[in-house]
């Protein structure tokens, strides 16, 4: 049985028309003129217990307004959103659903502000009904991983962004759930903190099989994340599968920049290459691009090495940043 299934969902918000002025605000208190926007058209998706999807998107595609629905605080105009069997916008059906998820919103926090982190999760603890010694294993294993000992006895208001964000983590996961959402959980983190954070999450997956839905404009947390990713693009799924079958679809393409003297001009070298690869030259650097179906990294840098005294030399492989910005461009797969 999947852990989630999204079926047929849409979602509409309907807008009074306003007018302009203090007379057209009263007017439109009146008014029945109403413009519908479509946040979501008609997705259908499943997740298997356990599994760790990218849902990725521009700003403004649906992604919060999926993961609302999922949560229950959001209800669909159309379809059906099961979570763990349950309907999680259903009144009678929610409190199952949140006793299964935990959420994490980047910019929002769940925790008594002026209380310390400490009292927060012990009234967590009571909310949520979590047996004493099921509440102390978490605990621990949270405290460790998230590394919260430092700031455990301070009120939240007084915790930096970094250590708010691994507060608000421990708090969503402290009693146990089946679904973990992740909604920009990186926003704003420096480079030590956003690694601390990725680690953790793989580290509670590891110990617990939460399954995670995982939103972000960051692709690097995808990359070390997920193996299987979800792109939507205005309120439609644009793909939905591995990571590694986009990559082989939009091709394994490497690039190779390098710096080099007493060589041959870009005409010549392009010549001898071949016409499976494209060369240019930006900021005193030589720049192939490749698929390696048609073109091997070996050939690439022999054809450098027996014509140029090369200085310096990076190869990097195509990223999913990059291959994510042409489907938005191009709208297809």
């Amino acid at each position: 049985m999947a852990m989630i299934e999204v079926k047929s969902v849409k979602k509409h918000f309907k807008k009074p028309v306003r007018k302009p002025g203090i007379i057209g605000m009263f007017k439109t208190l009146f008014s029945f003129k109403y413009t519908i926007t479509e946040a979501v058209k008609g997705i259908s998706f499943s997740l298997e217990p356990g599994e760790i999807v990218g849902y990725i998107g521009a700003n403004g595609a649906g992604k919060s307004t999926t993961i609302k629905m999922m949560c229950g605080i959001l209800t669909p105009t159309d379809g059906e959103i099961y979570v763990d069997g349950y309907l999680p916008y259903d009144p009678k059906q929610r409190k199952h659903v949140l006793n299964k998820i935990g959420v994490v919103f980047g910019q929002r926090t769940q925790l008594w502000w002026d209380l310390p982190l400490i009292e927060s999760l012990n009234i967590l603890k009571e909310i949520y009904d979590i047996e004493k010694d099921a509440y102390q294993e978490r605990f621990e294993f949270l405290k460790q991983v998230l590394e919260l000992d430092p700031f455990l006895s301070q009120p939240v208001r007084t915790l930096s962004l970094g250590q708010r964000m691994r507060a608000d983590l421990a708090a969503s996961l402290i009693h146990n759930p089946k679904i973990l959402f992740l909604d920009e959980p990186t926003i704003g983190l420096d480079v030590l903190v956003k690694d601390r954070m990725i680690k953790a999450i793989k580290e509670i997956h590891k110990r617990y099989n939460t399954t995670i839905v995982l939103t972000t404009h960051n692709m690097d947390d995808i990359t070390d994340l997920c193996k299987r990713v979800i792109i939507l693009d205005e309120g439609q799924i644009l793909y939905d599968g591995q990571i590694q079958a986009i990559k082989t679809k939009f091709g394994d393409f490497r690039h190779v920049s390098f710096q080099g003297s007493n060589g041959k001009d870009l005409s010549e070298l392009a010549t001898q290459l071949g016409s499976t690869c494209e060369v240019s030259k930006q900021d005193g650097y030589i720049n192939i691009s490749f698929d390696i179906k048609h073109k091997s990294v070996n050939d690439v840098l022999k054809t450098i090495l027996d014509n140029y005294k090369v200085e310096d030399i990076k190869i990097h492989e195509n990223t999913l940043e990059s291959i994510v910005k042409k489907i938005y461009e191009t709208k297809q797969i």
